[in-house]
């Protein structure tokens, strides 16, 4: 007894298959679009041995529980942006910087505040930079 599987029109399958590569090998390959603008480079700026980078961070518990702190009021302030919620904190014997991109100046004066409030004036060095839009 015979199985088929493919009935009478067993040859539709592989015309099928044949047709279709042949249409992908005939289609033009698609184009790379130039780049409208060079991706994001602070390499010059990571360069900068004199700011503490975010590897820097003190492992002290005091230390640790001010970044904490202070990390945990901006995560919770649903009114800033993604950029703001991942700006670098980086705490060092009690004094804490602060880099990293944010939206607006709206949302840089309202971290640097939470900051302040955590760790006091004399202890925050703001270097959070406005973003430039993109259009």
């Amino acid at each position: 007894m015979r199985f088929r599987f493919l009935g009478n029109h067993g040859w539709m399958l592989p015309f099928a298959a044949l047709a279709f590569c042949t249409a992908l090998a005939a289609a033009p390959a698609p184009k790379l679009q130039a780049a409208q603008q060079a991706p994001p480079d602070n390499t010059k700026q990571n360069k900068d041995k004199t700011a503490p980078t975010a590897d820097q961070q003190s492992m002290s518990p005091a230390d640790q529980a001010i970044t904490q702190k202070i990390r945990k009021s901006i995560h919770d302030d649903d009114t800033l942006s993604t950029y703001a919620h991942n700006v670098k904190i980086i705490t060092q014997n009690g004094k804490v910087t602060l880099r990293g991109p944010v939206k607006s100046e709206d949302e840089k004066a309202n971290i640097l505040a939470k900051a302040v409030a955590i760790a006091g004036a004399d202890n925050v060095t703001n270097e959070l930079e406005v973003a430039p839009t993109s259009n």
